[in-house]
């Protein structure tokens, strides 16, 4: 079943136009990213009057210089500005980016579809990697970073994805990840939560992951896969195989495909290690455990044993 197209009135057209152009162009200059997150922010939440009235010097409520700070990013943190392994120089521009996603998809506006998926199509050219053509990126999508993701052509993100590029994820042509789906692309040691691995994930062309699924780090979804709703994926899922289940194991082959599937086999197979990615940390990177947890388990030979 196909789908109806939907436009917005020549007005709003217009004026989504206009205004989607002067952002795109004043990230594309060398203007300061923050500047440009800050303007397009306090104009989209209506607090140009407020915010033209503090920087004036006029009195403001406390709680009213916190939110309009606030559409700084550089008066912002996020969870992944605390991981070690970051590339430092790449994450100020992505967080600034990525601070702009989210206050957008906080916004009213965020709930208009034509213009919300072209804001942020336009928005993951800057702040990916690399994405192609014609992509669509619903509502309450999140990431660690954004700049280790790399989207094809025609890929659609539903409402509430979280894409964790704290290692590296390709995503190709025409895939689909339902709502509520998660892929992963970094493990932390079950001894020691503090030592983090991280990983290439992929989801190759044509693949889907459908509702609620969960995609561990190294995972791979083969061309023209499809992994059922809330299924755990820890593995290989090949080439036009359907997969469910927790952990998931293919099930059946598409209808039609038989003649190019690998046969059906007991368990995904596991090649993480081949898309394992290493990294260093800083040499003055001051080491701390904030867990402050005694790792040693009772039963570990003592060394006079």
């Amino acid at each position: 079943m196909t789908k109806r197209h939907a436009s917005l009135p020549p007005d709003a057209e217009a004026g989504v136009d206009a205004f989607l152009a002067e952002v795109d162009d004043r990230l594309s200059s060398g203007e300061d990213t923050c500047d440009v997150v800050q303007d397009t922010l306090v104009d989209l939440f209506g607090d140009r009057d407020a915010y033209e009235r503090w920087q004036a010097g006029g009195d403001v409520s406390n709680a009213t210089r916190v939110r309009l700070q606030g559409y700084d990013p550089c008066n912002a943190t996020l969870e992944s500005e605390y991981y070690a392994e970051k590339d430092e120089d790449r994450f100020q521009r992505s967080k600034h980016l990525q601070w702009l996603w989210r206050q957008f998809d906080a916004t009213p506006m965020a709930d208009n579809v034509e213009f919300a998926l072209r804001f942020r199509a336009m928005l993951a050219e800057h702040l990916f990697d690399e994405v192609g053509e014609n992509c669509r990126f619903f509502k309450g999508i999140s990431f660690t970073y954004g700049h280790n993701i790399t989207v094809g052509d025609n890929v659609v993100v539903h409402d509430d994805v979280h894409l964790d590029d704290r290692g590296k994820l390709t995503i190709g042509d025409r895939v689909s990840i339902s709502d509520g789906a998660q892929v992963l692309s970094h493990d932390h040691d079950i001894v020691d939560q503090t030592e983090v691995e991280i990983f290439h994930t992929i989801l190759e062309d044509d693949a889907r992951l459908t509702y609620d699924t969960l995609m561990r780090a190294g995972s791979k979804l083969g061309e023209n896969s499809v992994v059922g709703a809330k299924a755990i994926v820890d593995g290989d899922v090949p080439a036009h195989h359907v997969a469910v289940g927790q952990p998931a194991k293919s099930v059946r082959v598409k209808p039609g495909w038989e003649s190019v599937a690998d046969p059906i086999e007991d368990r995904l197979e596991r090649t993480k290690e081949e898309r394992r990615i290493e990294y260093e940390l800083p040499a003055d990177l001051e080491i701390f455990d904030e867990f402050q947890r005694d790792l040693q388990p009772p039963d570990a030979p003592t060394p006079d044993n």
